[in-house]
């Protein structure tokens, strides 16, 4: 298993388990607007569109939310492991990179703080761990202005300066924890 797959993994898993115990699909999310389901189909909805846009395809699951995330899940999984297509050179506005970094590096963290999201919705008390705190935080920083465009991130929120520090990393995304 390579590092990239392992990295993958390490996202994918913790998100499957929330998924997992869900309840109500139409509760509301922290994203204004959303529910429970909106949330998990804007990210797969995301990867679908990624993957597309390189040739590849992720088949639409079917059953309920947490149903379809499990064949998604499956396909990406296999998709991350093909090797020559992961490391396949791509530009970016931040710079040259490859399909498989961009997955960890955009989509990866994506995958933290949607997980958030589906947890918040189910009333869970869902806490990031500092590794994943940092990532957000490294990925925010790396983005600059652009994490505020349009479908991104909301603006960010002000917070207490005694806030815990996942509610000041998830204030950066526009979320209030």
């Amino acid at each position: 298993m390579s590092e990239l797959s392992e990295s993958w993994d390490r996202h994918t898993e913790p998100l499957t388990d929330v998924v997992g115990s869900v309840t109500d699909w139409n509760a509301a999310s922290p994203c204004e607007g959303w529910s429970a389901a909106d949330v998990l189909d804007h990210l797969m909805q995301t990867h679908r569109d990624f993957m597309a846009r390189h040739g590849r395809e992720i088949p639409l699951g079917s059953g309920n939310p947490a149903e379809q995330w499990k064949a998604h899940a499956a396909a990406l999984a296999e998709i991350v492991r093909d090797e020559a297509f992961v490391s396949t050179p791509m530009e970016t506005p931040f710079g040259d990179s490859t399909i498989g970094q961009v997955l960890i590096d955009f989509y990866g963290m994506d995958l933290i703080v949607h997980r958030w999201d589906i947890a918040t919705s189910q009333g869970m008390d869902h806490q990031l761990s500092g590794e994943e705190m940092a990532e957000v935080d490294v990925a925010v920083d790396g983005y600059g202005r652009a994490a505020y465009a349009p479908g991104i991130f909301g603006d960010p929120v002000d917070v207490p300066e005694d806030a815990s520090r996942q509610a000041k990393v998830l204030a950066r995304t526009g979320r209030q924890a």
